[in-house]
């Protein structure tokens, strides 16, 4: 397994694409109300990227995929397709997920939102997921293992009585969009490969109300829990120094 460890150069790139992509998290906050369809935030995105930052949205054109973020709606675990048809409506929890290129190198990131009022069981599981990412992240430093990130995820995630996404992982990244090493949401402690300075991946944990289990819907990307319970997930992009996690992604309000 070739893993490719980044330079001081490489990180300073991957910090602005990073900011890039934080940012446009923080710019479609005003527009995620009830009423508004996810198409039409996919649109917002889009035109900010291009227009705006005058960098490039990595999911357009990505193994098909059409769209500039993917909007994951309540039960949808990950990679729900914008809409214009989709509206969204008050208590409703959205994931945006979005990748930014800025001069070749690749900053990815995602963010829940609470749409409207939102019921408590649903405010939970936003707050724990969170959680479980910024668990993940304490647990990257030089000389730990991959399987220290997973094993924090699950123990803070089964601890409040959730599950984890195991279908779908963190990768590495940097000019490539996804590479190796797959960064895990569960497993042992002192398992898996060993964390170096200059890696750069990300951490994206998908944290289920129910059971772990998944399904792919007919339109090949939309990726449900079977049980039709929530699921939420966010996500950084992260460099590895050496005294730990370096979040590139990182939003004004976590500061």
């Amino acid at each position: 397994m070739k893993i490719s460890l980044k330079n001081n150069a490489d990180i300073e790139k991957m910090r602005v694409a990073g900011g890039l992509a934080a940012e446009v998290l923080e710019m479609i906050v005003p527009y995620v109300v009830p009423g508004v369809s996810t198409g039409e935030l996919d649109e917002i995105c889009f035109n900010h990227i291009v227009n705006v930052q005058n960098a490039i949205p990595a999911n357009v054109g990505y193994k098909g995929y059409e769209k500039t973020i993917c909007s994951s709606v309540n039960q949808v675990i990950c990679h729900g397709i914008p809409d214009k048809n989709k509206i969204l409506k008050a208590g409703d929890i959205l994931n945006i997920d979005v990748t930014v290129i800025k001069d070749g190198w690749h900053g990815d990131t995602s963010k829940m939102f609470l749409v409207g009022k939102c019921a408590p069981h649903n405010e939970r599981l936003v707050k724990v997921t969170q959680e479980c990412l910024y668990k993940g992240i304490e647990a990257v430093k030089p000389g730990a293992y991959l399987g220290d990130i997973g094993h924090a995820i699950q123990q803070h995630a089964e601890k409040n009585y959730y599950s984890v996404v195991e279908e779908y992982c963190g990768h590495g990244i940097g000019n490539v969009y996804h590479e190796e090493p797959q960064i895990l949401h569960y497993g042992k402690k002192g398992q898996g490969i060993k964390i170096q300075e200059g890696m750069c991946f990300t951490i994206e944990p998908m944290i289920n109300q129910g059971a772990k289990y998944c399904k792919t819907l007919k339109d090949g990307w939309t990726v449900e829990t079977r049980d039709g319970r929530n699921s939420a997930q966010w996500e950084h992009t992260i460099a590895v120094q050496k005294n730990g996690a370096e979040i590139l992604t990182r939003r004004k309000e976590e500061i």
